[in-house]
């Protein structure tokens, strides 16, 4: 039993060695690769007989050119291309306005959930281990989720007075498009980078409406939808779009207070489902202070650690259960 104990440790000692010289590597090669990229990009814009001056700022990439490689490692973005789950994650990054790539993301999410899968099995029985490993691995998809339904939060605030200005430019005798480039300088910075592409898209041959149909792909929203909608029907059939628009913002205003009201109202079942699962994890280290042999019986007894892992389990299934009853929506 010994000997089997030793050599457990001396693998897994050998796996986590064999890990971080594997992220060591691929940050290696990522960097070296983006390093090589930005000098043939200075390179290119640099004109015949001009000396390169290293104080000048450069400009930011324009977000018209789409890179296609999913990782700067060539064996894992040849693999990674083999997947169709591949492209729902690059859509989720581009929605959530990250500038991830979908090889850094996917190996974060290997590497963390085996390391934790290895360090957890000396700890909780293997099934408790595989699965906190596997929670652990959707860790990084899960943060790019929140950052995404964050970002279209904002939109969707700063979404009604963009239209405000957009109609007043509409009445003051603006065409659509210089309209749309106006208010595009003025809005708010998550809705100033949709409207920009969505201007430059259009200007360069692409159309509007191929432009919009772009602009409902990259921000999923109803309100994003009927907008585009009024704007295409009017384009066919005319009428006064200012005051289209315009009802459209006094109608998204009321649909976010009420949106402000219902999320008030369920703050105070989620907090008691917070409190609800943090007190069972309050009270166990309660217990190990002041009955130290009281709870230690859990850890000595053969059933003892599948108990926790399961309460540990329900507790966490108990709190996304009660935040899903509470997150209603209008």
């Amino acid at each position: 039993m010994l000997i089997l104990s030793v050599l457990a440790f001396f693998v897994m000692i050998f796996l986590l060695a064999t890990l971080t010289v594997a992220i060591a590597w691929m940050a290696f090669v990522k960097q070296t690769a983006e390093a090589t990229e930005a000098a043939r990009g200075r390179e290119s814009e640099q004109e015949p007989g001009q000396e390169s001056d290293a104080d000048t700022p450069q400009e930011e990439a324009s977000s018209l050119f789409i890179d296609e490689r999913l990782s700067s490692v060539n064996f894992w973005d040849n693999l990674l291309a083999r997947f169709d789950f591949v492209e729902i994650i690059k859509v989720r990054i581009a929605q959530a306005g990250m500038d991830w790539s979908v090889g850094r993301v996917t190996l974060l999410m290997l590497l963390g959930g085996t390391i934790s899968a290895l360090i957890l099995s000396n700890i909780l029985p293997l099934w408790a281990a595989l699965l906190a490993g596997c929670a652990v691995a959707f860790a990084p998809y899960a943060y790019i989720l929140h950052r995404r339904d964050k970002r279209f939060r904002k939109f969707l605030e700063a979404f009604p007075d963009m239209l405000d200005s957009l109609a007043r430019a509409l009445r003051a005798g603006y065409p659509l498009s210089a309209g749309i480039d106006l208010v595009a300088v003025e809005a708010a910075r998550e809705v100033s980078i949709e409207m920009k592409k969505t201007s430059v898209e259009a200007n360069l041959g692409m159309g509007w409406q191929r432009a919009f149909e772009n602009l409902a792909r990259r921000v999923p929203l109803l309100e994003v939808n009927l907008f585009i909608s009024a704007v295409v029907l009017h384009s066919r059939t005319g009428g006064k779009l200012s005051e289209v628009i315009g009802g459209l913002a006094e109608n998204m205003r009321e649909s976010i207070s009420l949106q402000g009201e219902v999320r008030a109202l369920a703050a105070h079942g989620k907090l008691t489902g917070l409190i609800l699962t943090i007190l069972p994890v309050g009270i166990a280290v309660m217990m190990l202070i002041v009955s130290p042999g009281y709870m230690l019986v859990l850890f000595h007894h053969p059933w003892g650690k599948n108990l926790i892992a399961i309460a540990v389990a329900c507790l966490v299934l108990g709190h996304f259960v009660i935040r899903k009853i509470v997150d209603i929506k209008v």
